[in-house]
């Protein structure tokens, strides 16, 4: 008997690309973004970046905090968002 090997291919291939790393007042896209100290997810749609409004997400902090982007939806699911800090090495907290 011939021994055969599976090839699996992905239907959806993903990036390995690094994430970019902002602060808070560098967000400007819609998007999920992660804490990068806290591992808190953040969820910013459209309506919460209008310019002339107030803004909807407001953080005070001592420290400066860093946030990766992880999907462009922000309402990517949790379970999908967990699985994309994996892959990046970001410890989530959600």
């Amino acid at each position: 008997m011939a021994h055969q090997q599976a090839k699996l291919t992905s239907i959806e291939p993903r990036s390995t690309a690094w994430l970019s790393e902002m602060t808070w007042h560098d967000i400007n896209e819609p998007g999920a973004y992660v804490e990068v100290g806290s591992g808190d997810l953040y969820r910013f749609p459209k309506e919460a970046l209008m310019q002339g409004a107030s803004p909807l997400v407001r953080k005070e902090s001592a420290g400066a905090s860093r946030l990766v982007k992880i999907s462009e939806n922000p309402y990517v699911t949790t379970f999908e968002a967990r699985m994309i800090c994996a892959e990046h090495n970001v410890a989530p907290n959600f």
